[in-house]
Order: structure tokens, then C-alpha cells, then sequence
């Protein structure tokens, strides 16, 4: 008989030629374990997806609440469902009155696909404008925005009239024209290896935007839900796009996504013809419920305010010869080694000392610090020793 490892590597499609394989039987708070009883330290919460960690009680609570009434119902859009129209109240109360439509969906994939052709409805125009080291998602609509031509060529053709900006470099603000339906950004760029907006970039992107007619979106599906010390990037910075993605965090480890604009711009898709986007199961009952006690623990634990002072604990705790730079804010830090030879190896070790993270997709010298916003002082100093005796190992 296979073995369940033997099963996952045969008959699971894999990503890599080689992923970690652990096999994993428990999650509870930060930690994983695997079958032999060994812990993890989570460092990446599932790529910002376990904000509150591991099956927090208030959330599990709300999905067996939920699965004692009822789960999927018929096709996205056609029925009220108190889960959505709860959550959508909640989540609508914590943004600027002008966001007061919210369009559920299952992924930030789906959710970042329904932007793009919601600015195209919208303002009727083709081009669209992303930037160069930017991740939004796998799917063929979104890979066009892939900011790495590595990653488009395989599958070109992709979506025609698209043009890539440099994140920070406002002279290519320019390129926005009358032509131009959106601008898609993340207010942080991720996968780049967190890098933040300089001299007002978003505020000159905002009123370039304005000056064109141009809907602006943040793709907030890593930055949302606590993750930078702020509820959402935009927050941090005081800039508001027209439209906004979210996803991962919000279903406080369930699938669900979002995006969120005005009932103006979101109405377009009712009209020439209507069904303008359909999704069988778009806010799920189940996860809908999950992400409104999400949300709630979120506010009610003050866990967004906290996020800024953990992560500047591991800025200050982090000290060794391999590592050439930290950067980050609240509980989203990048740690930059000095090739990514180093930081392959780096991986290699990490497991074996009880720690799981990744590398950046277009920063692959540098490791993820992203660990549930639920972490303890004394855990995010335990995970810090972990860190260093895997560096010190590696040094020797």
C-alpha cells in the first residue's frame, strides 16, 4: 500500500520539482505538526492567509454555527444569505462611504479577474497598466499583469493592450492616458520582497489616475486584514483606489474573496448585457460566516494595532553576519540574505529547526517573516532563536 507522502508526490500535481513534503496532521494557533509530533512555527500563515493562526475558536465556532443552518444555495447573487449581508455590513463600516458594494468571490485570483473587467465595463476603455514585480494571481487574465516576463512568455498570448509601470518611478505615471482603464497596484508590493511606496507614489498615482479618468485598483489581497499594521494598505498611506481586492485573510482560513467598489461603478455589470461576472460559489455560506467572525476578532483583540510593534521586534531581534537587510511594516517582513544560493540553502535548514516560511517570488535572496497576528512576545522571540541557530548552522 502507498503511503500518504508517496500518494501527495505521484497523484497530487506538485508546483515544484521539489516541495517540502512534510506530512502535516494538527495546526493550532502558530504551530503545525507533522505525524511524528514535531512542531512548526509558522513564519508565513499560509501566505497571509492564517491572520488570527490556527483554527481560532471564534471562527470555528462560526463554521459549525453555519453548518447546522446551511451551506451552498443556489448560484452568487440571487438569494439573501445572512452570512454575505452580515459580513458585507461589517466589512463595508470599517471603509470610506464611498466603498458601499462588495462583490463576493472565492480567491484573489478571481477577485483581482473581476477588477480588471469591471474597469473595462466601467469606463469602456482596453488598456490596462500594472507594474513590473507584481503578483496577482495564476490565472490566465491576471498572468498578463505577471510583473516578470519569465512567468507571462510560457503562456503568451495573454490579454493584449496591457503596458507595465515601475513601481515608484513617477515619471512612468505618464504613461496613464485617456486610453487607460485601470491601474492595478498593490499599495505594498509583495512578492518583490515587501517593498513600500516612496515621495507620495500613491497619492501621485491617485491624482494621475484622477486626471485621466482612469479607475485605480489596489490589489490588497496580502496587504489586507491586519497584516501591515494598518486594517488594509490604503489605510497606512491615506490613498483610496476606486476599486480594491481581497482574499486570503479575510476568510480567517476559509476560501473567500472580494472586490470592493462603489454601487456605481459596480452596477455596470448589470447592463450591456447583464451577468457582466457569475460565480457558482462566491461567497459561501460557510466561509462568509468564517469571515465575518474574522473580522470581528480583528477589531474586538485590537490585533492591527499590535502588528506594527511584533514585526519591529523582529527587526530589532535579528542580528546575524548572513543577513544583508530587513524591511518590512507591522507583521510583513522581507529578510535579505546575500544571494539566493544562501537563501535556498536557508530553506533547506529551516524545517529541521521547527520553522516554516518561503522565499520572495521576485526577490528569491530573501525569506518571508509573516507569522499569525495572534503571536506572543514570547513566541516571536522563540521563533527568532530558531532563525538564528538555522543561520548559525548554515555559517559554519
Amino acid at each position: 500500500m502507498q503511503t500518504p507522502r508517496q500518494i501527495f508526490l505521484q497523484n497530487i500535481a506538485q508546483t515544484t520539482d521539489h516541495p517540502m513534503a512534510i506530512e502535516i496532521e494538527k495546526a493550532e494557533g502558530i504551530y503545525l505538526y507533522d505525524n511524528t509530533g514535531k512542531d512548526y512555527i509558522d513564519l508565513v500563515s499560509g501566505v497571509s492567509v492564517s491572520n488570527l493562526g490556527h483554527r481560532h475558536p471564534r471562527v470555528v465556532e462560526a463554521i459549525r454555527d453555519q453548518l447546522d443552518r446551511h451551506m451552498h444555495l443556489l448560484v452568487y447573487g440571487e438569494l439573501v444569505q445572512y452570512p454575505q449581508v452580515r459580513f458585507a455590513q461589517l466589512l463595508l463600516d470599517q471603509l470610506p462611504g464611498h466603498f458601499d458594494n462588495v462583490y463576493f468571490v472565492n480567491s484573489g485570483s478571481e477577485a483581482n479577474e473581476g477588477a480588471l473587467k469591471l474597469a473595462k465595463r466601467y469606463t469602456g476603455r482596453t488598456e490596462i497598466i500594472g507594474c513590473r514585480h507584481a503578483y496577482h494571481g495564476s490565472t490566465h487574465g491576471v498572468m498578463s499583469l505577471m510583473g516578470d516576463e519569465r512567468f507571462r512568455n510560457p503562456f503568451r498570448p495573454l490579454l493584449p493592450d496591457v503596458r507595465y509601470i515601475d513601481f515608484n518611478n513617477e515619471e512612468d505615471l505618464q504613461q496613464i492616458t485617456q486610453r487607460t482603464a485601470c491601474v492595478m497596484v498593490e499599495p505594498i508590493q509583495a512578492e518583490a520582497g515587501i517593498v513600500q511606496p516612496q515621495d507620495d507614489y500613491l497619492g501621485k498615482l491617485r491624482q494621475r489616475c484622477n486626471e485621466t479618468g482612469t479607475l485605480l485598483i489596489f490589489d490588497e489581497v496580502q496587504t489586507g486584514f491586519g497584516r501591515t499594521g494598518s486594517l488594509f494598505g490604503m489605510n497606512k498611506y491615506n490613498v483610496y483606489p476606486d476599486v480594491f481586492t481581497i482574499a486570503k485573510a479575510m476568510g480567517g482560513g476559509m476560501p473567500i474573496g472580494a472586490f470592493v467598489a462603489s454601487k456605481e461603478v459596480m452596477d455596470a455589470f448589470k447592463q450591456a448585457p447583464g451577468l457582466g461576472h457569475i460565480t457558482t460559489f462566491g461567497g459561501h455560506p460557510v466561509s462568509a460566516a468564517a469571515a465575518h467572525a474574522a473580522l470581528q476578532v480583528l477589531l474586538d483583540e485590537g490585533l492591527v494595532d499590535k502588528a506594527s510593534e511584533k514585526g519591529q521586534r523582529y527587526i530589532n531581534g535579528l542580528s546575524h553576519p548572513l543577513i544583508k537587510n530587513i524591511r518590512g511594516t507591522g507583521l510583513f517582513i522581507a529578510v535579505e540574505l546575500e544571494d539566493q544560493t544562501t537563501a535556498e540553502k536557508v530553506m533547506q535548514t529551516f524545517p529541521k529547526h521547527g520553522l516554516i516560511t518561503d522565499l520572495f517570488i521576485f526577490k528569491p535572496n530573501a525569506f518571508r517573516i509573516a507569522p499569525p497576528l495572534t503571536i506572543s512576545n514570547e513566541e516571536i522571540d522563540e521563533s527568532i532563536r530558531r532563525i538564528i541557530k538555522a543561520l548559525n548552522e548554515l555559517g559554519k
